[in-house]
């Protein structure tokens, strides 16, 4: 009796393994929902749409994209990290106020506790864009303008911790400029106010404001890139501009629940690769100014909680400060 029920034992344990090993292996039988935690239109939703669609045909089920805007990336982030499963089927296209948000925000949920690293997609500046009618030439002019009246600058942002605030936020402590903060929800939602006057300036990512500056309603002043970028060789970066090592990028990346199987973020990080190597997810990044990341999600994990780091030194030195 007890060999018969030490080989039923065995062979339900191979029956499990094989069951899950088939799991890992069929992954995915149905369709994968990708959190974008932003509202339309953006930067990192058009991009995130672009992949989704050489994703799915790379893992043969559709890719669709969800928006779960608010909160500086919050809401969408939270639900990913604390209501989805861990089996691949809901995974969050992330932008660097996920580890901003670390030190600036209260969260509900941990990222580096609560989320997975699964796959680096792009590192993006930003520019600083002005309404083709404003008075303001250069970043010399919004300076003198601040330093002159320091209730007369205020700039617009996508929402408490996004790229665009952050940006702005370090381009006040290092100028010394007074400036009043008015966020908004998403990027495409400040610029009507923007092109009114009604507020003095907009950092946001080159992707979003590049048709704008193109079509002429607004001014670029200055990028936040390292280089300025070929396709745009007229906009100054803010290094040479007068602040030397002011570099900022906005990383956009993948991560899924806590907890996700192994073999599952191996084949979400395939299709990132290979949807990165399609000429037109390359022609797009190129024409935003996008720079490298790590792709490999072992490595993007390293450079996410590097990101997460600098942002809390420059929290507890008082470059930055916590939003209320």
């Amino acid at each position: 009796m007890k060999l018969f029920i030490s080989k039923m034992v065995f062979a339900l344990a191979l029956l499990s393994f094989g069951q899950a090993g088939f799991t890992q292996a069929a992954y995915p039988s149905k369709p994968i929902t990708m959190v974008v935690p932003f509202a339309p239109g953006g930067t990192a939703d058009n991009i995130g749409r672009l992949l989704a669609n050489h994703m799915s045909q790379v893992l043969g089920q559709t890719v669709a994209v969800e928006n779960r805007g608010g909160a500086g990336g919050n809401i969408g982030s939270a639900y990913v990290a604390k209501a989805a499963l861990p089996d691949g089927y809901t995974i969050l296209l992330a932008t660097n106020s996920l580890a901003t948000n670390v030190s600036l925000m209260k969260m509900s949920f941990d990222p580096r506790r609560d989320l997975a690293a699964v796959a680096g997609i792009a590192g993006l500046p930003n520019v600083m864009i002005v309404s083709k009618d404003s008075p303001f030439k250069s970043l010399a002019d919004i300076v003198a303008a601040g330093k002159a009246n320091s209730q007369s600058l205020s700039y617009g942002s996508s929402g408490p911790g996004s790229g665009s605030h952050l940006a702005s936020e370090l381009f006040r402590a290092a100028s010394g400029t007074p400036m009043l903060h008015v966020p908004y929800k998403g990027s495409t939602a400040v610029y009507p106010d923007l092109l009114s006057g009604r507020i003095s300036f907009l950092f946001d990512v080159f992707g979003s404001a590049a048709p704008m500056i193109e079509g002429g309603s607004v001014r670029a002043l200055a990028i936040s890139s390292r280089q300025r970028l070929p396709s745009f060789p007229n906009i100054p970066t803010v290094q040479e501009s007068g602040y030397p090592g002011f570099v900022v990028l906005n990383w956009i990346g993948f991560f899924a629940p806590a907890h996700t199987p192994a073999p599952v973020i191996a084949k979400i990080q395939s299709a990132v690769e290979r949807a990165l190597l399609q000429s037109d997810v390359k022609t797009a990044l190129s024409k935003i100014g996008a720079e490298s990341v790590p792709v490999n999600s072992a490595e993007f994990g390293v450079y996410f909680n590097a990101d997460v780091d600098r942002w809390a030194g420059l929290v507890r030195s008082g470059r930055v400060k916590p939003n209320e």
